[in-house]
């Protein structure tokens, strides 16, 4: 195997561990501000980190410029995405997970 592949094969491994991190906090976290935390934090990473494999995986071509765009959107647009969803819970007065199991707000 040459250096190529070497580095886009571990992009491709890390990213595929941000996704499946993320899926776990998704289902094994206590509320929803948490969840959106781990959503939005690491499926971000994982995205990027796959696409960036794939870029060096393509080389140098117009479908890798494609890619960097997408790339460029996923970082603009999920945390945007996330922080709105995020606002719009804490308007509605969606009360945060407290350890001792009581709900403040």
């Amino acid at each position: 195997m040459d250096l190529v592949n070497v580095i886009s094969y571990s992009l491709f491994a890390i990213g595929s561990f941000f996704l499946v991190v993320a899926a776990i906090g998704i289902v094994r976290l206590p509320d929803f501000y948490t969840r959106m935390h781990a959503a939005g934090k690491s499926d971000t990473l994982g995205q990027s980190l796959i696409l960036l494999g794939l870029i060096i995986h393509e080389g140098a071509s117009f479908i890798s410029i494609k890619i960097f765009f997408i790339i460029l959107f996923i970082f603009i647009a999920n945390p945007t995405a996330t922080h709105a969803v995020a606002k719009a819970a804490f308007l509605s007065e969606l009360a945060p997970w407290k350890k001792d199991g009581g709900k403040e707000r």
